[in-house]
């Protein structure tokens, strides 16, 4: 029979219980202000004081981001009060027994070999350096930094906003960045009163260590017998190694605070980060070994460590330079779709096969993305690119939002395009393109007017807004007058999905709604068993979600979609008619993401008169609708309508216009090439408590009110 297993304690079961390691730590540190220790016990505290520097040091050389390490400030306190509680401590152990254990001792005897005057030299040095250098510059960038970080946080929750909108991410992943957004606020507001404790630190371990000189030398000469050199010469050099035992781990922790409150948003251990960017240009380091190897010929320099240095530094660039060549001939391919089943998530395909089959050679994907070779880099994850990840989550988001699903998107190279130039492409047509500038960020001012930048001037691809593309520098200063901040790739996926929003319609294949009925029949086989095709068949419903799609209305309710269409293809197989029948049972679902407040929507509407003159004068074929007018009509309405529409832009309003059921569809196809945003709705589609208000009427024009008061005359006469 086995022995039971003997239950081990490990460091994890240790590390469930740090909130009593935590409340021992700091009872401890309070007794050391009232009770004495021993100096046996002063040199394993004293051990304490510099691993616990050190170990902070450490950590934030690994920290990939400064608000990882947000338990930083509370922990900088608790140590600042383990030291002058030490501190306290060795002065009663030097005064009371002239003795505060070897570590003070050794620091007053071998680092400044017994000599005071050396020592207290050093002890200056020390603290000028902590004090006046690292403390005093860390604590100005903290107070900048939260700042800046405060400043810029309506922007980021803006852009967070944005993308959440355009369906880039999910509400999840907002809601961890705008977390992300309060820890960093908090940190860095933390980080700026923290570099108070820093500062008082230091100036507590001049007057410490003043004082125990002074009340030393006093001690041991009037209470001791010694003389005052020996006094002098005792409690100077125990005083000055207290101090230095202060001060290094004062001095590591103030290097750990500065180094903490400097970094960027690198997002890699500051060793990977030093490493990567030092070793960006092997030419400046071979001209550094170049200028070391002169000083070594100059008069009275010693040749050797220069000349050193400079072989070493020659060595190190050309190493690089090799390798960078290596790297830039290797060919670069990017991933592209395969034959994926086309859902949500799925992955984007494996890579180019140069051996292509003329199937493949022939076939046109649906929807791709073409980039200049200087954007390639945006699929390559060594260069940290994620864009392949991106698109997926473009396709997914948009299933959700809308109810379709997007076939897998082909991403590839182009080298007839410019280097920072990117392309969409719809069954190999060009449907949308714009530029992107790597390493910078595109500043965009909404809602106002925008002030000047010193950036690079350009238009925002999506909704035509002003914006610049800044650097890193400017870009703090930009989200401080406002300015909503986005990276390049962020820019390349907000048009993709709104490129996907506008042709979507186009992009909808037969064997897509094919796959939409066979997940609709799992639930509801009796629903499309009656619809088709009995009653009509896939191509007139693909007809009805194209004209769904078209002015972005989503298809998700797809159960609701096919039992409209079942119940009115008896009387009519027009998807014209269908589609309109159809937004009549959807508007309580989408007709709230135009309100301007709960139960309230603002829009535009046509004078009676005007309407049933317009109405007259619909033209219906078994494939279109259409308005026949006369040019003086046309030109009444596209002027006061465009008129209109920028009023309620200026105001902050979607440009939404009401008309009736009978005439939407017709006045929305007349007038669409001109009015791209105009969103045109009726009556019959608002939920019964939706309450329109008004923001201006168009109303008939007056050469055709003179007209029919003509006309009715004309007849009464001939009455």
């Amino acid at each position: 029979m086995a022995a039971p297993a003997k239950k081990t304690v490990g460091f994890g079961s240790l590390a469930g219980k740090t909130d009593l390691f935590v409340a021992f730590g700091l009872f401890g540190t309070v007794i050391l202000l009232i009770f004495p220790v021993s100096p046996m016990l002063m040199d394993f505290l004293l051990a304490t004081s510099i691993g616990m520097s050190l170990l902070m040091l450490l950590m934030v050389v690994y920290v990939k981001e400064p608000s990882e390490f947000s338990i930083f400030p509370t922990v900088l306190l608790g140590v600042t009060l383990f030291r002058l509680a030490l501190n306290v401590a060795s002065t009663r152990l030097i005064l009371l027994d002239g003795f505060a254990g070897h570590v003070i001792d050794s620091f007053g005897r071998f680092v400044v070999r017994g000599n005071y005057v050396v020592g207290t030299v050093v002890f200056s040095i020390l603290v000028i350096i902590n004090f006046i250098v690292i403390t005093k510059g860390a604590g100005r960038i903290a107070e900048v930094a939260a700042r800046f970080t405060l400043d810029a946080m309506p922007g980021k929750q803006m852009a967070i906003d944005a993308e959440l909108n355009a369906g880039i991410i999910d509400e999840e992943t907002a809601k961890a960045r705008r977390l992300k957004i309060q820890k960093e606020a908090d940190f860095y507001g933390a980080m700026d009163g923290a570099s108070k404790f820093v500062r008082g630190d230091a100036i507590a371990g001049i007057l410490v260590t003043l004082i125990n000189i002074f009340g030393g030398i006093a001690i041991g000469v009037m209470q001791k017998g010694l003389d005052l050199m020996s006094s002098m010469e005792k409690f100077t050099l125990l005083s000055i190694g207290d101090g230095l035992v202060a001060q290094v781990p004062a001095l590591i922790v103030s290097v750990a605070a500065g180094i903490l409150v400097t970094r960027t948003g690198e997002k890699k251990d500051l060793g990977s980060a030093v490493g990567d960017q030092l070793s960006l240009y092997p030419r400046a380091i071979m001209i550094v070994g170049v200028m070391l190897a002169m000083f070594a010929f100059l008069p009275g320099m010693p040749a050797f460590p220069f000349l050193a240095l400079g072989a070493l530094c020659a060595w190190i660039s050309n190493t690089l330079s090799r390798q960078q060549a290596e790297e830039a001939a290797q060919p670069v391919m990017l991933s592209r779709t395969g034959k994926g089943s086309g859902k949500p998530g799925e992955a984007e395909g494996s890579a180019l096969n140069p051996s292509l089959d003329f199937d493949k050679v022939i076939r046109v994907d649906t929807f791709a993305i073409e980039v200049g070779y200087g954007l390639v880099g945006l699929a390559d994850p060594k260069q940290g690119g994620d864009i392949l990840e991106r698109i997926t989550g473009v396709r997914k988001n948009f299933a959700r939002e809308m109810g379709m699903i997007i076939p897998p998107i082909s991403l590839r190279d182009n080298p007839e395009l410019e280097p920072h130039q990117y392309s969409f492409l719809l069954r190999g047509k060009e449907v949308a393109k714009g530029v992107i500038m790597p390493n910078r960020w595109l500043a965009m001012q909404v809602g106002h007017e925008a002030a000047s930048l010193k950036g690079v001037p350009t238009v925002e691809p999506v909704f035509g807004l002003p914006a610049f593309w800044v650097d890193d520098e400017e870009k703090r200063e930009a989200e401080m007058m406002g300015y909503t901040i986005v990276d390049g790739p962020s820019v390349v996926i907000t048009h993709l999905a709104e490129t996907l929003r506008s042709e979507a319609h186009r992009v909808l294949e037969r064997e897509d709604v094919q796959k939409l009925l066979d997940i609709t029949k799992e639930k509801n086989p009796t629903l499309v068993g009656e619809l088709v095709p009995d009653l009509v068949n896939v191509g007139v419903i693909q007809r009805v979600l194209q004209n769904l799609l078209r002015e972005k209305v989503g298809i998700k309710n797809l159960t609701v979609i096919l039992e409209t269409i079942a119940d009115v293809a008896p009387f009519s197989k027009n998807p014209d008619d269908l589609s309109e029948a159809v937004r009549k049972r959807l508007g309580v679902y989408f007709i709230s993401q135009y309100e301007t407040e709960p139960g309230k929507i603002r829009a535009l509407t046509l004078e009676p008169r005007l309407e049933q003159t317009l109405v007259s004068r619909i033209k219906k074929t078994q494939f279109d609708v259409s308005l026949l007018m006369d040019s003086t009509l046309a030109q009444h309405l596209l002027q006061h309508i465009n008129q209109a529409i920028e009023e309620m832009v200026d105001a902050g309003l979607t440009p939404i216009m009401m008309v009736t059921s009978d005439l939407r569809l017709a006045f929305k196809r007349f007038f669409e090439p001109t009015f791209t945003r105009l969103i045109v709705l009726s009556y019959q589609e608002l939920p019964e408590a939706l309450h329109i208000e008004t923001f201006g009427m168009i109303t008939m024009p007056r050469e055709a009110l003179v007209d029919q008061s003509m006309a009715v005359g004309v007849g009464s006469n001939d009455n």
